[in-house]
């Protein structure tokens, strides 16, 4: 259970650090950083498996770089569900989905969890 929490803290670190190093990302605190961690890890969970299979096709012949797309389309799901949290554009998205599967990465291997 405390591992859980955990990561979604990094996560909730990890989109609030994209909103602030990407102009295209906007976000009004931390505190709607987490809820938009939550509502990004139930997603995640629930309805990226779903795409993912639904997809498969795309995935195939783009090499799997269609994983991208997918990524970027449900972060704007997540910020649009979530509230407080605005993204300008596609392209932010994929940018934003990026950064934060970089930066939380980053941040759950220096300190190993």
């Amino acid at each position: 259970m405390m591992r859980i929490l955990i990561h979604w803290l990094i996560n909730a670190v990890a989109v609030y650090a994209t909103a602030h190093l990407l102009d295209g990302i906007h976000i009004r605190s931390f505190g709607t950083a987490i809820l938009v961690a939550l509502v990004l890890g139930l997603i995640n969970a629930i309805v990226r498996p779903v795409m993912v299979l639904l997809s498969i096709p795309f995935i195939i012949v783009t090499l799997g770089l269609f994983l991208f797309v997918i990524n970027a389309l449900l972060l704007q799901l997540s910020a649009s569900l979530a509230g407080g949290m605005t993204i300008d554009g596609f392209w932010w998205a994929l940018a934003g989905s990026l950064l934060i599967t970089l930066i939380s990465w980053t941040i759950s291997t220096v300190f190993n969890f």
